[in-house]
């Protein structure tokens, strides 16, 4: 896991820099991690790869527009790696998260739903990765508001995204 965020607006140019940060970390960074172990365990032809990504993944957050495309990165080069050692015996775990209580949600002054301590959450990524699954989203009803919010058509899903609340933009962690 490698992940950072804070609040980012696309139409400022001051934000590229804080786009930049969140891809080195929350991308190179699992990437980097991975790369390292993926060539042993590939000659052994066992292990398991697994990288957190986000729920935020899968669709553009108003206001958190660098999280989200680190986090659809994120997703994209877990599916490819999976894709690069199929047949091999590794197997690679993408897990996405909806909130879980951390120092990186507790600025966020808005609700989040389906908050998961993160005792309960390394339980629940733990059960995942164990499993073997490509792509989860933990917890469940995360899952159904993924598909939901995947599901609808960009006219409806602007609409309804640009009223959501932001995060804080001067906080990074």
């Amino acid at each position: 896991n490698a992940g950072i965020s804070t609040g980012t607006e696309g139409a400022d140019a001051a934000d590229v820099p804080k786009l930049r940060r969140l891809l080195e970390v929350n991308v190179a960074g699992l990437a980097a991690t991975l790369a390292a172990f993926a060539p042993a365990m590939r000659e052994a032809r066992r292990g398991t790869l697994a990288g957190i990504a986000s729920v935020a993944g899968f669709r553009g957050l108003a206001g958190n527009g660098a999280y989200s495309a680190s986090k659809a990165a994120a997703i994209k080069w877990l599916e490819s790696l999976r894709a690069e050692l199929y047949g091999s015996g590794v197997s690679v775990v993408c897990i996405c998260p909806g909130y879980i209580d951390t120092p990186m949600t507790r600025v966020n002054r808005f609700h989040m739903p389906f908050l998961l301590s993160a005792d309960e959450a390394a339980r629940r990524i733990a059960r995942v990765i164990a499993a073997k699954r490509r792509l989860a989203v933990i917890p469940w009803q995360m899952a159904l508001v993924s598909v939901l919010l995947r599901a609808m058509p960009g006219w409806l899903y602007d609409r309804l995204a640009s009223r959501a609340p932001r995060k804080p933009r001067d906080v990074a962690v």
